[in-house]
């Protein structure tokens, strides 16, 4: 089934003969009223709605918009209802969605473990235990996924969890509504500094050195900038932040062009196993159970390809689900070292995985959430990710954090498909924060930006 149109069928002001998008000279004349982005649930519920209204309208749309403007929608709607099981339509079709419009897919990603349900998905199977056929595509950096995801080379991408955020917003990149169902991973990040820096352990101690983050748009930045700034450093004055792509961090530490790096994993324990860095804090340390990567698409995926998308996003909820098993951790870790994944060694995978680990200051650590797997993708997280922007000057003006955030983390989708597999997932969409030891409060984002004294001028 192809939403072609998300028109309101009970609105005298939607013409059900076009599309949501249409250009014609009637749909531009016409205001658009209450447009929002939807779940694919409400997408996919409305998009019924207006298939049986038409069938009792027949072609005539203008009848149909005489006739709701003469009684109301609202009216209208239970009158077709009383005569009509809309209901039961609605959970006939939303239930039998049908094979995928499209099985053969491009799903980027960058090498980094981070992205282990996206790549385990191919070689351990879940993306064909849903009937598809996608090929996951080693990618060298962000901007690059970006890039080949809005010209359309991707049909989905493993991404950084402000990435969709700011590619919505035309942050950094053209304005394009993306949707991010689901996260990957939380915790799974770390600060390295290198080894000539062992007796420089406060941050007070860093100013001149220079860092790399993986990108603009990333949570390493975002930590690192709010780590710094609550030892009086000013990110954009003490420091350099330096966009480095993951894979290349560590022959930038080993080259001395980098002090340290706030970098994805296993970047930070190949540090540790070249004998050239070590682990100063891990990321958990600053914000226990923060987000980092997801599984994130174009809102046009999932409108065109309703079915696919839908399969597309079991496969990666299941597989995140199967990685949040410790069990599964050396099994998944032998899966996705090879070339054409991580291209590293099992043993360094296994250690951040597994969270025993060499912490390159002569300590074995264990830390069995180092790095996690849920897939739920908080919108209070969102809210915060979007005061970072705004703190830092990515975005400027006035911006409606809450409304951004709900059409861009599909918390609904995420909590439907979690259910339908058998999952636990949580009843709210909003929780509060703790980054290092400050409450977050997500219904206070305005105030919040303006309680730091370090911010952009």
């Amino acid at each position: 089934m192809t939403v072609k149109s998300l028109g309101n069928p009970f609105s005298k002001d939607t013409d059900l003969r076009h599309g949501q998008s249409c250009s014609c000279d009637t749909c531009q004349s016409t205001p658009a009223t209450g447009t929002r982005h939807m779940s694919s649930d409400d997408m996919l519920e409305q998009a019924v709605e207006s298939a049986i209204v038409r069938s009792v309208f027949g072609h005539s749309d203008i009848g149909r918009r005489s006739f709701m403007g003469m009684v109301g929608g609202s009216t209208a709607a239970a009158a077709l209802a009383s005569v009509f099981p809309l209901s039961e339509a609605k959970a006939a079709i939303l239930d039998n969605l049908g094979t995928p419009e499209k099985t053969d897919l491009n799903i980027g990603f960058v090498p980094i473990t981070c992205a282990t349900p996206i790549i385990m998905a191919e070689p351990l199977g879940f993306y064909a235990r849903y009937g598809l056929n996608a090929k996951v595509i080693k990618t060298a950096g962000w901007a690059v996924a970006r890039d080949k995801s809005l010209s359309g080379e991707y049909d989905a991408s493993h991404m950084l969890t402000p990435m969709p955020l700011a590619m919505t917003l035309g942050a950094g990149s053209i304005a394009e509504p993306y949707i991010m169902p689901a996260v990957e991973n939380i915790n799974g990040q770390a600060i390295v500094l290198a080894n000539q820096h062992m007796d420089k352990r406060d941050p007070k101690q860093w100013k001149g050195f220079t860092f790399g983050v993986p990108f603009e748009y990333s949570m390493h930045n975002f930590l690192l900038r709010y780590y710094v700034a609550e030892f009086g450093l000013d990110p954009d004055v003490d420091i350099q932040i330096r966009v480095v792509p993951p894979p290349e961090m560590v022959a930038n530490l080993r080259a001395g062009n980098l002090d340290g790096y706030l970098s994805p994993d296993p970047f930070n324990q190949r540090a540790v196993f070249e004998g050239i860095g070590f682990i100063h804090m891990l990321t958990k340390e600053i914000w226990e159970g923060h987000p980092c990567c997801a599984f994130a698409a174009p809102l046009s995926f999932a409108t065109e390809l309703p079915n696919t998308y839908g399969a597309l996003l079991k496969s990666i909820i299941d597989a995140t689900q199967y990685a949040s098993n410790p069990d599964n951790r050396s099994e998944i870790s032998t899966a996705i070292a090879p070339t054409n994944y991580l291209n590293q060694p099992v043993t360094v995978i296994e250690q951040v995985l597994t969270g025993t680990y060499a912490d390159g200051l002569g300590e074995v650590k264990r830390v069995p959430d180092r790095i996690d797997f849920d897939p739920f993708p908080w919108q209070s997280m969102g809210v915060w990710i979007l005061t970072q922007m705004k703190r830092w000057g990515y975005i400027e003006g006035d911006v409606n954090y809450k409304q951004v955030a709900e059409q861009v983390y599909l918390a609904a989708d995420a909590r439907k498909i979690m259910t339908d597999l058998g999952y636990d997932a949580p009843a709210d969409n909003y929780k509060s924060h703790m980054i290092m030891g400050k409450s977050f409060d997500p219904a206070q984002p305005e105030a919040y930006v303006n309680s730091f004294a370090i911010k952009a001028k």
